[in-house]
């Protein structure tokens, strides 16, 4: 994957940068694929599904509120995710775990950090456009991340 200044430089027209809130917390400081998204606050339970399920290489982009009052990712679905495939997570909201997930295979960007976990009500919605950081996330788009920043785009950059 090219850094994300080089591909803002090279594709200005295609690409949608997300407001500089998140910092990485994975094991990968980069990565990239397609996104799926969630929808959900203080539920991580839509989450939890998706990374049981083979990830191919995507990311998971979860609007989870901005909620700065739950965990929404942890180490446990963090390692799930990196076992099945998923090349990042990214949460607009909290994460915990933060010294296991530095660990683990797999970029995981967030607001921020808290230690207490979500609660599991089987509430939220996938695979629906999601907005944050001045961007619209649609299912199929493909994000970008590095230390720079976050980046989208509505098909593959090379």
């Amino acid at each position: 994957m090219k850094p994300t200044p080089d591909l803002c430089d090279q594709y200005p027209e295609m690409v949608r940068v997300v407001e500089p809130m998140l910092t990485n917390y994975g094991g990968r400081t980069q990565f990239c694929g397609p996104v799926v998204t969630v929808k959900c606050f203080e539920d991580n339970s839509c989450v939890k599904q998706l990374v049981g399920t083979p990830g191919n290489g995507r990311v998971l982009v979860v609007d989870a509120g901005g909620s700065m009052r739950r965990a929404c990712l942890g180490d446990m679905l963090a390692e799930k995710a990196s076992n099945n495939g998923w090349s990042g997570i990214v949460i607009y909201g909290c994460i915990r775990d933060v010294d296991e997930l530095m660990a683990i295979d797999i970029g995981v960007q967030a607001l921020g950090v808290h230690p207490m976990k979500t609660e599991k009500k089987d509430v939220g919605e996938i695979d629906i456009p999601v907005t944050f950081g001045g961007v619209t996330f649609i299912p199929g788009d493909f994000a970008y991340a590095d230390n720079n920043g976050l980046i989208v785009a509505c098909q593959e950059l090379t």
